[in-house]
């Protein structure tokens, strides 16, 4: 059975007075107009830590209720900081089977409300306990990996720099992204040291924020033609290799083969860049380009908007923000936009016609990959 993307609805991402459920119906009233509001017989909710971050228990009644969806059935998924990839997931197994119509997805997270040392601690609850147990957080684990990878591959961090500066570049033409100010190379390699080498803006920021899908039966520009996931060792420790992540190996070739076709004929992709090296590893891993090879990818423009592969075009996690629930979902809302011609000040110069979204959980310990793309709605 075909499965579409129909509507999408995404909220300004940032600092924001109103609570998480006012987020998530936000962009779900969004989604809602997109189909003129017809009825939807399944709500997916998606969060990472809606109760710790966001001090929000029973989400999907409380969202179910601020937008009238009393009639339909629903559920939660969490999947750390791709929770909003998961839910997705999780919808289109829903309507494939036949179980479901017509489905509301929505996913967000509220994180700006807390001090940054518990937003931490939260989001280390991700992580393997053996190793936050001995203060791991994700910052510095995410260090040991692009400390790993510079040593493979015989780089500088100078090639995080790069990747910064393009996608706060491509953000400032994003009417939701937390970020829309363009940055130098030397303010990025200036910036406060986190966990060398990554320094603040190798880092994703604090956010809040929230995205919305209906996904339906039917075909379209934006049909879903494959999705995959896959797991890895919880603990980095137990990984026999830090510099790529075998998740996104296993999930992206699931989802290539679910889709029927390769990475060539993707004409774009929206990757998950909570750290800068991060988005050099997911194109290895995606299998756009060899190992070591992505940063002359960026340094070259290939990654452009008008490049030979468009990456982020959105901004990105770094120009966008990071409401960890959301990230996942509103790439595939972006990739969506993209493929309808939607996307208004983000559109991409030739209009594609299949896109990629993946996502990171955890330390890349549940990662996701979908896959949209196809003709004239039916």
């Amino acid at each position: 059975m075909t499965v579409r993307v129909s509507a999408s609805g995404i909220g300004r991402f940032g600092k924001r007075p109103e609570s998480l459920v006012e987020l998530m119906a936000e962009a779900g009233l969004r989604a809602l107009e997109g189909i003129g509001r017809r009825p939807v017989d399944h709500l997916f909710v998606g969060s990472m830590a809606a109760g710790s971050l966001g001090g929000t228990e029973n989400l999907t009644s409380q969202v179910a209720d601020r937008l009238g969806l009393e009639s339909a059935s629903g559920y939660r998924v969490e999947a750390a900081s791709a929770s909003g990839a998961a839910v997705f997931h999780a919808a289109v197994a829903a309507v494939s089977a036949g179980h479901a119509e017509r489905a509301l997805v929505v996913a967000g997270e509220k994180m700006t409300g807390l001090p940054t040392a518990e937003v931490a601690t939260s989001l280390a609850r991700s992580l393997s306990p053996s190793e936050s147990r001995l203060g791991a957080t994700m910052p510095a684990l995410a260090a040991l990996v692009a400390q790993r990878y510079l040593e493979r591959h015989h780089g500088d961090a100078a090639v995080f720099d790069a990747v910064t500066v393009q996608f706060r570049e491509s953000a400032r033409n994003n009417p939701h992204a937390q970020f829309t100010e363009p940055i130098t190379l030397a303010e990025v390699a200036k910036s406060r040291a986190i966990a060398l080498p990554l320094r603040l803006l190798h880092c994703a920021a604090i956010s809040d924020g929230a995205a919305a899908v209906v996904v339906e039966r039917g075909s379209g520009p934006a049909q879903v033609l494959g999705i995959g996931e896959g797991f890895d060792a919880l603990a980095l420790s137990d990984r026999p290799d830090a510099t790529t992540f075998r998740a996104t190996r296993v999930a992206a070739q699931r989802a290539y083969e679910t889709a029927h076709t390769t990475r060539k004929s993707i004409g774009f992709v929206e990757v998950h860049d909570a750290f800068a090296p991060f988005a050099l590893i997911d194109l290895e891993d995606l299998g756009f380009c060899g190992a070591g090879e992505a940063g002359a990818w960026f340094s070259q423009g290939w990654t452009r908007a008008d490049g030979r592969l468009p990456v982020n075009p959105s901004g990105g996690i770094l120009g966008r923000g990071h409401p960890v629930g959301a990230s996942g979902l509103v790439q595939i809302a972006l990739v969506a936009q993209q493929l309808v011609g939607e996307a208004g000040a983000l559109a991409l110069p030739a209009r594609p016609q299949m896109g990629l979204a993946q996502s990171v959980g955890g330390l890349a310990s549940h990662n996701f990959v979908t896959i949209l793309g196809g003709g004239a709605a039916a």
